[in-house]
């Protein structure tokens, strides 16, 4: 393998039509009885930890250990039930995504993986509506680390154990849709690549200095000779 590409989710493998944000006011609701919880909470590119550090916080509560537990559970199941919501915002595989994922699953000298501010369960359940959980042989999660750019090597390390030989740090490409994805690859000396699938622009990612800037991947051979 020469190769180590990790995927963020939200807004670049998939749109999941608000569930997580719906699933995760829920769970707010339900341990503090107070609804919207994520009003005014950047959520963007961030951890899931680091989401309910603030609206735990905006409680007068420190997010630790069994709080954060009872949350994830409770925002799992939630958003099981939102993803199967007819109805409620679009869900979708975003373009060139499916033919990317079967052209680098044939391979022996890539190894792909996630890299995503989702709790490793929240990506296992979003990722299986749309029957791509088993392309990811490993990955790190929001669960991982509260801040981002803790997570390449948190995946690099795991990738290591799946078989990944020692890669110089630019062999590991990160392709995500906000500068928060950007900042987490550069803090590990990996590869950005940026697509405007999300809630940034093509000049916005630009400005974050990413290696490469796709509008959306569609172009999938020009995707893929980024991999070779």
């Amino acid at each position: 393998m020469r190769k180590l590409v990790l995927f963020d989710i939200d807004g670049t493998l998939v749109l999941t039509g608000g569930a997580g944000l719906r699933g995760m006011n829920r769970a707010l609701e339900e341990v503090f009885g107070h609804s919207n919880g994520l009003d005014g909470i950047p959520v963007a590119g961030r951890t899931d930890r680091a989401i309910l550090a603030d609206a735990v916080r905006r409680r007068g509560r420190a997010l630790d250990g069994p709080t954060l537990a009872d949350l994830q559970q409770r925002y799992v199941a939630s958003l099981a039930e939102e993803m199967q919501r007819p109805g409620q915002g679009r869900k979708a595989v975003m373009p060139g995504i499916p033919e990317i994922l079967n052209q680098l699953h044939g391979r022996d000298d890539v190894l792909v993986g996630l890299l995503t501010g989702n709790f490793e369960e929240g990506a296992r359940v979003k990722l299986a509506h749309f029957d791509l959980w088993r392309y990811f042989r490993c990955g790190a999660f929001g669960g991982d680390a509260v801040d981002r750019n803790a997570l390449v090597p948190v995946a690099v390390g795991r990738a290591r154990r799946c078989g990944l030989p020692d890669i110089a740090d630019a062999d590991v490409i990160v392709i995500g849709d906000t500068p928060h994805d950007v900042a987490c690859a550069h803090a590990a000396g990996a590869t950005a690549v940026a697509v405007a699938t999300g809630s940034s622009s093509v000049d916005e990612l630009r400005t974050t200095g990413a290696e490469h800037v796709f509008e959306d991947l569609s172009d999938t051979q020009t995707f893929l000779k980024l991999v070779e």
